[in-house]
């Protein structure tokens, strides 16, 4: 190889070691390396968009992912079941590294109920798009934001909307 060559091999493990602007960190959780698999590979349809993934496969693992790994997304495959899903979502909203981390959970079909609270988005996989995915991603996190904007704007001023509350009755 070149010079130049071995700089833009340089320069590329560079970005994937530090990350970069464009890259966007995902924790994918389930137990079925398959599913999560054909996830992954719809995301990496996006071209435009670089995904960097973890994988773990219940809570005790996801854990250990976020030891070293940062996610901006948590998508949730509810093939892990119900009690591994409620463990996982509440682990997640009690940790305050990640307790602001929008949480995303792919559901099989309607028919069965999977609410948890702390989760922003539930995407039916069939009919699942790269395109669709990171759309709902994206609007999880603004809804994530002007929730904790909501939160700390009321944290701020609680005491003048108790004191105007009080005065009018």
């Amino acid at each position: 190889m070149g010079k130049h060559n071995d700089s833009l091999v340089v320069n590329k493990l560079a970005m994937l070691a530090v990350g970069n602007n464009n890259s966007i960190p995902v924790l994918m959780v389930g137990n079925n390396p398959i599913e999560l698999s054909n996830i992954l590979d719809r995301l990496k349809q996006l071209k435009e968009k670089e995904f960097i993934t973890k994988i773990a496969f219940d809570v005790k693992s996801s854990l250990q992912c976020l030891a070293t790994f940062t996610p901006r997304y948590i998508v949730i495959d509810d093939n892990i079941g119900k009690e591994e899903l409620a463990r996982s979502v509440n682990s997640f909203c009690r940790r305050r590294a990640t307790k602001d981390i929008p949480i995303t959970i792919l559901k099989n079909s309607n028919y069965e109920e999977t609410i948890c609270e702390g989760t922003f988005n539930y995407l039916l996989k069939a009919n699942l798009t790269g395109e669709l995915l990171y759309r709902a991603l994206s609007n999880s996190e603004t809804y994530s934001k002007a929730q904790i904007f909501l939160q700390q704007a009321y944290q701020r001023r609680k005491g003048k909307l108790k004191q105007l509350l009080t005065s009018r009755f």
